[in-house]
């Protein structure tokens, strides 16, 4: 069977087509500029160059209909008609507390994934979008939701639950949801593999370091805790995002600057991080780089990411009381040799060995540990395209 994976965002969206009884990824591709001028899907079928579209695409259902096109193209598609998709994988960022697991996407599902728009107001709208522009144009195919939050719904409560009145909990849902579950997900179940072990074995420190990043403590398959909160900008110090900070601080700088809360929350989403500290870039090859030529402020910002990211794995140690694993993916994990180099310096004491000859390797499957390192570290990039389609696949073959 072959599956599509949809993942819109607001004005862009990624998908791929895989086939399933191998796990082949087929085509992948991306469009840009949904409703804005100058719209452009690129499409690459496996073991071909890219092709690039430049076309008007004023809403999802018009991007969508260019994909279908792009993957029943006689040259570089992949199937010779849409009926040979057999289901269509959507990422949807949040689903509240409603579900922990994917499902197929029902009016009932729908309905109960538009009432979680107030906890994501930039994530779910997009998502839903796509959706909907799927069921109008594919109106015979199954469609199946997987969550972002859905991996993380086993945390227990005394985990999620924030220090504030419980009635904001009862009454608007606020507590701790945790993200990037679906990555988080896959490399736990492919360092298991790794291991030797069964999933049900293990205990495991997922580290997604991106431009988003995140930190996940998972027994048995199960998430305990994660480093992501009511939204994604609680945690570790990201791209952007500020991370974990006094809260009081927002009420001080909009008071000091004179800005609404939402501008200070904005500032703290969008202009905060490495690129706040740094004042060059949210990119960790800009800042590396500023760093080696002797830029502070650049070096001050590495060491801030990675003695974060060192709290929490030592946080996570405490809290599984001991791991067999800690795994690095993403686009910094799997990519940043001096960052890994620089989170595990000095964690000889919790059994963490890096192997500096190991860890000068980037984008693949690998032990980094050195041989006597009582917990192993391993590389592994993630997929969540397969994770989500692995998901699809399952549901509809029921």
């Amino acid at each position: 069977m072959k599956i599509l994976v949809i993942n819109c965002g607001s004005s862009s969206l990624k998908y791929q087509v895989l086939e399933m009884e191998t796990e082949t990824l087929l085509c992948k591709g991306f469009v840009e500029r949904i409703g804005l001028d100058g719209s452009v899907l690129k499409h690459e079928k496996a073991d071909m160059e890219p092709v690039v579209l430049q076309a008007p695409m004023n809403d999802h259902k018009e991007a969508i209909a260019h994909v279908m096109d792009a993957v029943v193209d006689p040259e570089h598609g992949v199937a010779s008609s849409m009926k040979e998709i057999g289901a269509v994988g959507h990422r949807v960022v949040h689903a509240g507390e409603k579900y922990a697991w994917s499902v197929l996407l029902t009016d009932d599902v729908i309905h109960a994934l538009e009432d979680c728009v107030s906890l994501a107001p930039l994530h779910n709208p997009p998502n839903l979008l796509g959706i909907a522009a799927c069921r109008e144009l594919m109106p015979t195919t199954p469609m199946v939701g997987v969550f972002d939050t859905a991996f993380h719904q086993s945390m227990p409560e005394e985990y999620y639950i924030y220090a504030i009145p419980y009635e904001y909990y009862t009454k608007y849902g606020v507590r701790r949801y945790g993200f990037h579950g679906t990555s988080h997900r896959y490399v736990s179940e492919r360092a298991a593999a790794m291991l030797g072990k069964e999933i049900a074995d293990t205990k495991v420190i997922t580290c997604h370091l991106g431009n988003g990043a995140s930190i996940t403590a998972i027994d048995g398959g199960k998430v305990l805790d994660t480093s992501m909160g009511f939204t994604p900008l609680e945690g570790l110090v990201m791209g952007t995002r500020c991370g974990d900070i006094d809260p009081a601080i927002i009420d001080f700088i909009s008071q000091k600057e004179d800005l609404t809360i939402r501008e200070v929350n904005d500032i703290l989403n969008k202009k905060s991080g490495v690129l706040g500290i740094s004042g060059v870039s949210s990119d960790f090859r800009d800042i590396e780089a500023a760093a080696a030529k002797g830029n502070a402020r650049a070096a001050l910002a590495l060491k801030v990411y990675a003695n974060k990211v060192k709290f929490y794995i030592g946080g996570y140690m405490a809290e599984l009381n001991g791991a067999d694993a800690i795994v690095f993916t993403a686009g910094l994990g799997e990519n940043g040799v001096l960052m890994r180099n620089m989170i595990c310096k000095d964690l000889t004491n919790l059994g963490i060995l890096l192997s500096p000859e190991r860890n000068e390797i980037r984008g693949r499957e690998a032990v980094l540990s050195a041989d006597d390192s009582p917990v192993s570290i391993l590389l592994i990039p993630t997929n969540e395209e397969l994770m989500i389609a692995k998901d699809t696949y399952k549901i509809v073959s029921e």
